[in-house]
């Protein structure tokens, strides 16, 4: 597609999202506003709808990420989640048929089949728009780890989502592999990686060397599948050879108060500052400043901050059997340990710690893969081939 369109001859796309950067959190879906924003270059402009469960706090839009934020009504929790999209859809109707007469909508994205994925499947038949939809984690079929019959419901959504969609935007091959051994018959599906900003997330000036010697940083929120508790596990074992390390963790979830109690109980408490949700700048700067990020994380499917962290020249600390495994390399661009490889963490940390070269080496190595591939522009240039082929009724091969 070509670039520098004007207004009037670009493509129209109504983002419809459950995450998105607003006043109160400025971090949350920031992936998507980002690529959004870089897909102006290849003649995309969106409109973004990003909607919240009513029994949610209310949301104001971004300054930077602008959206009109809709509440629909929904039964809290998971229990609520298969029928979701029918009252988003009840909600949205009337909006989206305006805003269709007014400037027509070449395409829906929708981000998750539950609930915008269900809403757009309705929309599209009703209004006559093709869709896509993206899969940004490795619960495609949104069971929500669980069985019964709840459970097959939403799998039940899920997949009348994903073969009514012109294509299935997968934001890794492990999650593409899920989706097509999940599905009954051929699904139309696709592999875009999600971009990163390398200017904003950049290595500090001139190769300065890290600002806190022997710093370990995790970025992620404070649930059990970013495995936390690994890290500060690993730094009772090493920390008698490491007398600076600390850790510092940048995150907020429903597992806080269980990770400082278990820094307590460990004895590494004066080692460990959680210090919750920071904004992009303050990550950012965290990440130049680090010796070595690591996210053990158990269940992932692809991960931005590793990219992000990678792009800022850092030895990234990733698990094997994940999305960001297709993107490190052991011992080339990163290091990767198995799940739950305690030891194996342990052994990297002390490797790594020990090696300002070493880190350098991976570091450089890691920001040039970014470049190579993974920026924002490399994102949106993706996104655009597919909406054009998405609106032409071209797709994808099965």
């Amino acid at each position: 597609m070509s670039q520098a369109v004007g207004v009037d001859s670009a493509l129209h796309v109504l983002t419809l999202t459950s995450f998105f950067p607003s006043k109160e959190n400025e971090v949350s879906g920031c992936f998507i506003a980002e690529s959004n924003k870089q897909l102006e270059q290849f003649g995309v402009r969106s409109s973004v709808i990003a909607v919240s469960p009513i029994h949610y706090p209310r949301k104001e839009p971004s300054s930077f990420a602008p959206a009109e934020w809709m509440r629909y009504p929904q039964v809290p929790g998971n229990l609520g989640l298969s029928n979701a999209g029918l009252w988003l859809y009840a909600r949205l109707l009337a909006k989206v048929s305006r805003l269709h007469r007014e400037r027509p909508i070449d395409l829906i994205h929708a981000h998750s089949a539950l609930p915008c994925g269900h809403a757009a499947v309705l929309l599209s038949r009703r209004l006559n728009i093709p869709f896509v939809v993206t899969v940004h984690g490795l619960d495609v079929f949104n069971t929500c780890f669980r069985g019964g019959m709840h459970a097959k419901w939403r799998r039940r959504v899920s997949i009348d989502v994903y073969r009514s969609a012109r294509t299935v935007i997968c934001i890794s091959e492990r999650v593409q592999r899920l989706l097509r051994d999940g599905m009954p018959e051929g699904v139309r599906s696709t592999v875009v990686y999600n971009g990163t900003d390398t200017n904003f997330f950049s290595p500090a000036p001139n190769g300065a060397p890290p600002q806190q010697e022997n710093e370990i940083l995790i970025v992620g929120n404070l649930n059990v599948e970013k495995g936390h508790e690994l890290v500060l596990r690993a730094i009772r074992q090493i920390e008698a050879s490491f007398p600076k390390l600390h850790c510092r963790i940048i995150g907020d979830g429903r597992d806080r108060a269980r990770i400082e109690a278990l820094a307590r109980d460990l004895g590494v408490a004066q080692r460990v500052r959680v210090e919750g949700r920071k904004s992009r700048a303050d990550v950012a700067n965290a990440m130049r400043a680090c010796s070595v990020f690591v996210l053990p994380s158990r269940y992932e499917g692809l991960g931005c901050v590793y990219l992000e962290a990678m792009a800022c020249g850092k030895p990234v600390i990733a698990c094997r059997g994940q999305g960001i495994d297709e993107i490190i390399e052991h011992e080339n661009n990163g290091w990767l340990i198995p799940v739950e490889g305690l030891d194996e963490l342990a052994q990297g940390l002390s490797i790594l710690l020990r090696s300002q070269d070493l880190c350098l080496r991976l570091g450089a190595s890691a920001r040039e893969t970014v470049l190579n591939g993974l920026t924002l522009s490399d994102q949106a240039r993706r996104l655009a081939q597919i909406y054009g082929d998405a609106i032409a009724g071209a797709g994808h091969p099965l």
